[in-house]
């Protein structure tokens, strides 16, 4: 692997050094990430640097997160969680796939452990600060639209064994765990939920958990394209170059199109990083954009049947869950209200959305 990534054939290797790499979320199947370093000396040429960063992903059963979960649920939540995607994807020749604009790490080796974990060593993204702005918003939302119609990606990700869908979603976590809180009157009590979710929204997001099945009846009916699975600004990461580098695959598939498209207008928001203000701007931006990389494709999906998935596909695995159910025991500090109170108006925007859109034919 040192020869390959100094371009040489026989490598001797001078000093090795191997140190944890910082990373400030948990991980649902992800045992950890490193930094490999050092120098060799390869087909006799002077001393040269390497460098991998190599991670470990294993199967959700083993993650201490796992045990969060009621007992009961752990086994029907594992197929929510395939771990085994982001390695096979690896294994693949998806980086001469992907449209332009888009590429993903060299993988240098894909080292299975065992029966439930393996390690990915790739070449280390030289990665520089950027600010996620509206016109950078856009030009992610039509590289992701470009991927979800790419017939060359197509058949890698229709390769992909059906992991988590929003009916699988829905039939576990939220019938499980989300919707029986909304439905009690605990959780609206609570100081954070009650502060930040007044009873107009409560009302709402009741609503919209009753009309669930018909929603996913609905999206059932819609198109499946080509996603990442959680295409949010950390996983899109921007170097010197234009474009941007793809990484953390564990949910790359097919999934009804627009689904992008949540992630990448949502994640900030969910994680705090960012107000909820700001999503009428970046979606009037993004969505045109996306359908704008469809076409580029060949696709021929109108706006409005993105627009209506886009709005369906917010609501089940946003807006229902937008309560951040981690954090309501949590003391009341400055921060966790701004994030409750930016959840709930995350939620208002997405319920916005999907009144504003219309249901597809024969779902009226």
């Amino acid at each position: 692997m040192v020869a390959a990534q100094l371009g040489g054939t026989d490598a001797e290797l001078l000093t090795e050094h191997v140190e944890v790499a910082d990373y400030d979320l948990p991980a649902l199947t992800t045992e950890g990430r490193f930094l490999v370093t050092g120098t060799a000396r390869v087909d006799g040429h002077p001393a040269r640097p390497y460098g991998f960063f190599v991670k470990v992903v294993r199967s959700w059963a083993r993650s201490p997160l796992a045990l969060d979960v009621p007992e009961e649920l752990r086994a029907a939540v594992a197929p929510l969680m395939p771990w085994r995607t982001e390695p096979d994807l690896y294994r693949s020749d998806l980086g001469r796939r992907l449209p332009a604009g888009l590429r993903i790490p060299r993988a240098y080796g894909v080292f299975d452990l065992d029966d439930d974990s393996a390690a990915v060593w790739l070449g280390i993204v030289p990665t520089r600060s950027v600010t996620w702005d509206v016109e950078r918003h856009r030009q992610a939302a039509y590289l992701l639209g470009r991927l979800a119609a790419s017939p060359e990606v197509a058949p890698l990700a229709a390769a992909v064994p059906v992991g988590r869908t929003a009916r699988r979603y829905a039939d576990v976590w939220l019938a499980h765990v989300v919707l029986p809180a909304l439905r009690g009157a605990e959780v609206w009590q609570e100081p954070l939920v009650a502060a930040a979710f007044d009873e107009r929204l409560r009302a709402r997001m009741l609503a919209a958990a009753a009309a669930l099945p018909a929603l996913l009846d609905e999206l059932d009916a819609v198109p499946v394209t080509t996603a990442h699975g959680d295409a949010c600004t950390r996983n899109l990461l921007v170097t010197g170059d234009a474009g941007f580098t793809l990484i953390d695959f564990g949910f790359w598939g097919r999934d009804p199109v627009g689904f992008d498209l949540g992630q990448l207008l949502l994640g900030e928001i969910q994680m705090g990083e960012r107000p909820a203000s700001d999503l009428p701007r970046l979606a009037q931006a993004c969505l045109p954009a996306y359908v704008d990389g469809l076409h580029a494709e060949g696709d021929t999906m109108p706006f409005p049947l993105v627009r209506r998935s886009h709005a369906l596909l917010m609501t089940i695995f946003h807006a229902l869950s937008a309560i951040p159910h981690e954090h309501r025991a949590a003391a009341p500090t400055p921060a966790l209200q701004r994030l409750f109170t930016e959840r709930a108006k995350l939620a208002t925007f997405v319920l916005d959305l999907l009144t504003d859109t219309e249901p597809a034919p024969g779902h009226q």
